[in-house]
């Protein structure tokens, strides 16, 4: 196994800059303890592309993308686009061709709360025990990708979806690997009782469960599923589904946490795998240093697990954990008494690096703090 690993990094857009460059620290800060060498090949995607460029995605980047290990995104989005729908070129295209050049085909999204956060979760605190969920989402396939009709007038309009028993098996076939690793229980959300692509989804993944007989396989609408979320979440292992009810279902699940800026993601396929936070681009707090780093930082140990640098994955969520037991932690999750977003990845590579002792002196910390208290 190579300890040198070439990594793609696009900071993109808003706050994605901003919460890129701690992650690069905690990178820095786990090749300094393990004797990893990363080299870091930066490019530009998303808006800001489009004003150096004219294209949300070069060619040059894409080419650095394919030719490395990995890639690290920041985010992708700006207002601009948002407010007209109509403009031919949007950020969200450079992402898009990433993941058919890539052959992201899976995106795995995890889910778990911390105890000093419940109060932050609009779920009650006793619902968000032992909450550990991973949810894998279809990318490449389903109705964000098939035939789009509307009449002359837009009076009427359709989304085709389609699926393919190979794309569904490729998927559900990380699903179940990830899950051995795991509980051992999968859960497939569909909507079997009326779509004729979640009857495929059924007929391929319990065709294929026969493979992995120490795994339980159970089945649960999307509409129920979006309330067993909220009403009893720590009965979910890992999720299987489509693109549309994944992408839905994962942002239910955001709210467990408490934040948004708390999830990370990782997209894999057939190409180098994609890491980044699930929050947007934030472009309105863009340049205060007060975005949350934690998701960009969790994907970061999710890379680390995807190149089996495993040791150096724990280290990054127990420095995480402890950062967020002692109360380092951003505006989002703390409006009064919150730290910079570099201030919080300078402390998590001080724990990484045993620059910190566990037992922190807090008094030692305060000037740091965005705040007078």
């Amino acid at each position: 196994m190579s300890l040198t690993k070439k990594i793609a990094v696009l900071p993109g857009d808003g706050v994605g800059p901003e919460v890129i460059n701690p992650a690069i620290r905690v990178l820095d800060a786990v090749a300094q303890k393990y004797g990893y060498h990363f080299e870091f090949k930066f490019g530009s995607i998303g808006a800001d592309a489009i004003e150096k460029f004219g294209t949300p995605l070069t060619d040059a980047t894409l080419a650095d993308c394919i030719n490395s290990d990995a890639v690290l995104l920041g985010a992708v989005g700006h207002p601009k686009y948002d407010k007209d729908p109509t403009l031919p070129v949007r950020p969200e295209m450079g992402l898009l061709k990433i993941r058919k050049e890539l052959g992201l085909f899976a995106s795995i999204r995890p889910v778990i709360t911390y105890s000093s956060l419940y109060h932050l979760s609009p779920v009650k605190s006793n619902l968000l025990e032992h909450v550990d969920i991973v949810i894998f989402r279809e990318l490449t396939g389903g109705i964000y990708f098939g035939e789009k009709k509307h009449d002359a007038e837009f009076e009427s309009a359709s989304d085709q979806s389609i699926y393919t028993a190979k794309e569904i098996t490729a998927i559900a076939r990380v699903a179940f690997e990830y899950a051995a690793k795991r509980k051992r229980k999968i859960t497939l959300v569909d909507k079997a009782n009326i779509l004729e692509t979640s009857r495929l989804w059924r007929k391929v993944v319990t065709a294929l469960a026969a493979s992995y007989p120490s795994a339980e396989l159970n089945f649960m609408y999307a509409d129920n599923a979006a309330m067993q979320l909220i009403v009893n979440p720590a009965q979910f292992d890992v999720i299987l589904t489509d693109n549309l009810f994944g992408d839905i279902l994962s942002d239910e699940a955001s709210v467990l946490s408490g934040s948004l800026g708390l999830l990370p993601s990782a997209s894999i396929g057939t190409g180098p795998a994609l890491f980044e936070p699930i929050h947007g681009a934030y472009s309105q707090t863009a340049g205060r240093d007060t975005a949350n780093p934690i998701g960009t930082i969790l994907a970061v140990a999710m890379m680390m697990e995807y190149f089996e640098f495993i040791e150096a994955a724990a280290d990054i969520r127990e420095a995480v954990q402890w950062a967020i037991q002692n109360s380092f932690v951003s505006k989002d999750l703390d409006p009064v008494n919150f730290y910079f977003t570099s201030t919080i990845g300078e402390l998590i590579c001080d724990y990484i690096t045993g620059k910190t002792d566990h037992a922190v002196n807090k008094g030692n910390i305060q000037i740091r703090k965005s705040t007078i208290i």
